[in-house]
């Protein structure tokens, strides 16, 4: 990644409707070459801040350059040097795979031949097909291949995956990283954080249209300084905690003792579950230590490393709804 161009640069970047600030007064700047995510709840101003960057709408204030142009001014340079993939998108019905590329193609000064970009996208046995013949992840490969034929500097994706299955999310995640390695920056929205964090290089959390936090990943979780969580199930807990039963191995649970550990930094009970925080490479037995010590009785326990949806939760006090 060229650390000293940027594909992106956006200073104060503020759009209203009515009374609401859906973007209010937004800074970052995306680096050439790398896969930049701007990540939070629907409902965050995501889609109507990279509509702005993209030229679809004219923002009320701040400044905004994309490969060093004006999205407002220069509007018929950009399209060719740019990709676009709409969150909400489609083609008619009976329009065959190969007569959208040919459409789409003839939008441009220099398009690709569509044919390798279709077999790179393992769609090449669908170019007879209709749009409607499609699957959810055969049409969202469609438009990646249409915001990519006329091979553009840059491509924005908003919200690609959403309402995919599992294994095309994947697939997508795989043609989005291929996207990059070919020198292509990438701009993409999304509100699963899973997804931000195994594709983005760095991610801005958006949030009733404001930048809460923006880093790598990596240094997003680390920040939060929450290292790991144990959790397991204590059976007959919640019975014990609101009624006072007689589960010998529930009453012996002493979360005090789990507390005091070195390295747990808190104990959380929800019911049966019991999650510890924590940080240190003898955490895991030392918990396991303390409860065979105590005779508790324990089931499911496994670890789990915080992530994006923490920083989130930690940043807002609520989760991200999917």
């Amino acid at each position: 990644m060229n650390e000293n161009r940027e594909a992106v640069s956006v200073e104060g970047l503020r759009k209203s409707y009515g009374s609401l600030a859906a973007v209010d007064r937004v800074t970052f700047q995306i680096q050439v070459g790398e896969i930049f995510g701007m990540v939070g709840p629907n409902g965050s101003g995501k889609t109507t801040t990279i509509e702005c960057i993209e030229g679809l709408r004219q923002p009320d204030e701040g400044k905004i350059r994309v490969l060093g142009l004006d999205p407002t001014r220069d509007v018929y340079e950009l399209r060719e040097r740019t990709g676009i993939q709409l969150q909400s998108a489609s083609l008619p019905r009976r329009m065959r795979v190969a007569e959208a590329l040919d459409l789409f193609a003839s939008f441009y000064r220099s398009p690709v031949d569509w044919q390798p970009l279709l077999e790179s996208l393992g769609l090449s046995d669908k170019r007879r097909a209709y749009f409607s013949q499609l699957s959810g992840g055969q049409q969202q490969r469609l438009f990646v291949a249409l915001a990519l034929i006329n091979k553009p500097e840059i491509v924005f994706l908003d919200e690609l995956t959403t309402g995919l299955d599992p294994r095309a999310r994947h697939t997508i995640w795989d043609l989005v990283r291929a996207i990059r390695s070919q020198g292509t920056t990438v701009f993409l929205t999304t509100h699963y954080m899973d997804e931000a964090q195994q594709l983005c290089d760095r991610v801005a959390i958006l949030d009733q249209g404001r930048i809460i936090a923006l880093d790598t990943p990596t240094n997003l979780v680390n920040q939060l300084g929450m290292g790991m969580r144990i959790a397991f199930q204590v059976p007959g807990l919640s019975g014990v905690t609101q009624s006072g039963g007689n589960g010998s191995s529930a009453r012996a649970f002493n979360p005090a003792l789990i507390g005091v550990i070195d390295g747990v930094q808190r104990v959380e009970q929800d019911k049966d579950q019991v999650v510890v925080y924590g940080e240190g490479s003898g955490l895991v037995s030392a918990v396991i230590d303390s409860l065979e010590h105590q005779a508790v009785g324990f089931t499911d326990l496994r670890t789990e490393q915080a992530d994006l949806e923490d920083v989130f939760l930690t940043l807002t006090g609520r989760e991200i709804e999917s």
